[in-house]
């Protein structure tokens, strides 16, 4: 596998029969499900035949759902994931017979139990690619990732080209699993998110006797920032006299001590509103006069990076990560060590105090997200497939 140039293929422009593999499960809307439904969703729209498989996955707005083995949950690089139970190698037989896959793009790292068992019984003709997404947060991942790729080694021989969604997450595939990954974005539906943010200017009356709106969007858990968020916003407070508002959107175990802290911290104007659903998701990030997704580390790309770039009427502001750093190329100065809190408290008050340099960093926002819109994304991961 090589990182050099993709030639197409002689059967260029053919519709292909392409079976995107999971080993969670497609009912939560985390960042591998999120790219997982977005390439579906397009390569359908240009004619492609798509396929799911995956594990315990009871949604029904998608034809094609196989849901090949029961998963358990549990905890992995500071996420909860869907982890399958060994797939009964009949239900695999059985769907590789009946149709006719020209590729299998499965989602890295895998399992051997689930992605391993389809890849081993994939036809001679079929092509196998594969999109690496993790970079690790905790040296349990680190490790238990270099563990796949020894038990792995063989079949990853399988696999045309290797995909990964950013810079520091190929370099990490290289060291875990062996491979030469080619560097392709996660696929976002920009027009989605502009469409939202348009809309939003089109009614939105700037005063200057409303609070700056500051929104988080993420789970609550320590890697996501949530804690440091809050922190920075109680320290600005002192050092401006423009009042904010806080909305905290998500769900995780460090929601009740959030709670307790803003309560103790006597910080007012601070909501917590819970899961957002993602029909509810770009309205919210539109109506943002800053959006702070204050990561810690533990990222490999940025999928709500690039989602709340394309959506805010205001500015993002992003936790300094290697996977963070790769949405932002080119707006570094919005980006923030999240765990100093004197820094990030003086980022804040210097885009709370300034509404024109939110709408300036606004229209600069929406170009860079395009970088990452799920029509040009698609496309290169179809040269690939196509290679």
């Amino acid at each position: 596998m090589s990182a050099g140039s993709v030639a197409q293929g002689g059967a260029e422009g053919r519709p292909l029969t392409v079976g995107l593999v999971i080993d969670d499960s497609l009912d939560r809307p985390d960042g591998v499900q999120q790219h997982v439904l977005t390439l579906g969703e397009w390569l359908s729209a240009q004619g492609h035949t798509v396929h799911y498989l995956t594990s315990t996955t009871v949604r029904t707005d998608r034809p094609r759902m196989h849901s090949l083995a029961k998963n358990l949950r549990l905890r992995f690089n500071g996420n909860r994931l869907g982890v399958p139970l060994p797939a009964p190698a009949a239900g695999i037989t059985t769907l590789l017979d009946e149709v006719d896959f020209d590729v299998l793009h499965v989602n890295m790292p895998y399992s051997p139990l689930l992605a391993g068992r389809v890849v081993s019984r994939a036809r001679a003709g079929t092509t196998v690619v594969g999109t690496f997404h993790i970079l690790p947060w905790t040296w349990l991942t680190r490790w238990g990732a270099r563990g796949l790729g020894l038990v792995q080694r063989r079949q990853l021989r399988r696999f045309s080209r290797v995909i990964a969604v950013s810079t520091p997450a190929a370099a990490f595939a290289a060291e875990a699993l062996r491979v030469e990954p080619v560097v392709i974005g996660n696929p976002v539906d920009v027009t989605r998110f502009t469409r939202a943010r348009d809309a939003e200017l089109a009614r939105w009356e700037p005063s200057d006797a409303d609070p700056v709106r500051i929104v988080f969007l993420g789970r609550l858990v320590e890697r996501k920032g949530a804690g440091e968020l809050l922190r920075a916003v109680a320290r600005a407070r002192s050092l401006t006299q423009v009042p904010v508002e806080v909305v905290v959107g998500g769900t995780g175990p460090l929601r009740e001590e959030l709670e307790s802290y803003v309560a103790t911290a006597g910080l007012e104007g601070v909501s917590f509103i819970g899961f957002v659903d993602e029909d509810d998701k770009a309205a919210l990030l539109a109506g943002a006069d800053v959006v702070a997704l204050p990561s810690t580390g533990g990222e490999s790309f940025g999928i709500s990076v690039v989602e709340a770039l394309a959506a805010s009427r205001g500015v993002v502001l992003a936790g300094d990560n290697p996977g963070y750093r790769t949405v932002m190329e080119g707006l570094e100065d919005q980006l923030v060590d999240a765990t100093d809190t004197e820094t990030f408290a003086a980022l804040l008050a210097r885009h709370v105090g300034d509404a024109a340099a939110r709408t300036a960093a606004s229209a600069r926002q929406v170009e860079h997200a395009g970088r990452f819109d799920v029509d040009v994304i698609g496309a290169q991961v179809v040269e690939v497939y196509r290679a």
